[in-house]
């Protein structure tokens, strides 16, 4: 197949799904909204800036860590409001591009903002759109435009894919046609069971790792605020941030709170690594309260981590609170500092909760068997046969 990716290319994520399908064979363009050099053995790459995407690139690599918690949530109001205006000049742009290629698919990976590119500047193509954990829940309904752009691209895609059921609902309440197609598996394709393994004997001692790094709907204040509350019960516990090296807010939070001897803030680490850090913690702490199913989740699960998580629809289809995990309202620093401190003390939850999660993650989550499905689903659409 010849195939049109329009997408972050800096993204783990999108770059963990079209690997797949470039090793596979296939003529893989990509079309990303952010600059990019992804080491793959593409067929092109071109850069198609939306919502200000070569702005955001600039400002990240001027001002680094420091300024990316103080700018995040403005950042992202600011996308909102005036995003949806350069779609419109960046879609001429990419049907340039779709009619220099020809390619037999276009599969957008996020629908704000390369789903709602690809939708405006549609043409004769089947037209896959991925949805991401708070594509509907967050950012649909943020202003009229987005709400726009978003019932646009539901209206236009052909196919649609998502990380969760409830996803599948949303996009029916959005537009999406019920008679077409769709398939849920995970946003990046699954695990690489053979690195995301859980180590040769559980973690005995209370380390938690929060991998979810400074996002607009992940509540790390709650997060920092109740590692004090467990240190009163097991003084020595340590917690694992990831992508928070250096960040002014994670070493405010920590000053404030005193708890600098029991918190390890970490670089962004390449995707790789991760999986040693998951084999080093007990516990997994993703305090969302939006979300799809992170990808970090299903990580940390298949390395043996026991999941504490935000109390939200999508993630109940991965834990059920008290057998493989607990849920927590996610804006409740005692409530999630009850259950860490509860998770660190049952070892026998745990270990019943790692043999759950390793076959749920075979079964729903591996990676090969998950891509496999992908390519068959590319092939369904590819000639109409739905």
């Amino acid at each position: 197949m010849r195939i049109l990716f329009v997408a972050d290319g800096r993204s783990p994520t999108a770059i963990n799904w079209i690997r797949y399908f470039v090793e596979s064979g296939d003529e893989v363009h990509l079309a990303s909204t952010f600059e990019c050099q992804p080491e793959l053995d593409l067929k092109g790459v071109d850069f198609i800036p939306v919502a200000f995407s070569k702005l955001k690139a600039a400002a990240s690599t001027s001002t680094g860590r420091r300024s990316a918690t103080r700018t995040l949530k403005l950042r992202t109001a600011i996308r909102h409001v005036l995003g949806p205006l350069t779609i419109t000049r960046a879609a001429a742009r990419l049907r340039e591009l779709t009619g220099r290629i020809k390619p037999d698919l276009i599969h957008a990976m996020r629908i704000p903002f390369e789903g709602m590119l690809a939708a405006e500047a549609y043409r004769d193509i089947p037209l896959l759109v991925s949805v991401w954990g708070n594509d509907f829940t967050l950012h649909a309904p943020a202003t009229p435009l987005m709400r726009h752009y978003t019932q646009l691209t539901m209206r236009v895609a052909d196919a649609l894919h998502a990380d969760c059921q409830r996803d599948i609902r949303l996009a029916l309440e959005w537009g999406y046609p019920v008679k077409l197609p769709f398939l849920v598996i995970p946003g990046n394709g699954g695990v690489h069971l053979e690195g995301f393994h859980p180590p040769q004997k559980p973690v005995e001692a209370p380390i938690a790792i929060n991998p979810r790094g400074f996002r607009a709907y992940v509540r790390n204040d709650t997060f920092f605020e109740a590692i004090p509350l467990v240190l009163k019960q097991v003084p020595q516990a340590r917690f694992l941030c990831t992508a928070m090296q250096g960040d002014r807010q994670a070493l405010a939070w920590i000053d404030k709170l005193g708890i600098a001897d029991s918190v390890v803030l970490l670089a962004r680490l390449p995707h790789a690594q991760m999986a040693a850090e998951y084999r080093r913690a007990a516990v997994l702490v993703s305090p969302s309260m939006h979300d799809g199913t992170p990808n970090t989740l299903l990580e940390g699960m298949a390395c043996g981590c026991f999941p504490v998580a935000g109390d939200i629809e999508s993630i109940r289809e991965w834990i059920d609170p008290g057998e493989n995990g607990f849920l927590v309202d996610p804006t409740d620093p005692e409530a999630l500092a009850r259950a860490i401190v509860q998770a660190f003390a049952r070892k026998d939850l745990r270990a019943q909760a790692a043999g759950l999660n390793q076959k749920r993650i075979q079964e729903r989550a591996d990676y090969s068997t998950c891509m496999a499905q992908a390519r068959r689903f590319y092939g369904r659409i590819v000639a109409g046969g739905y």
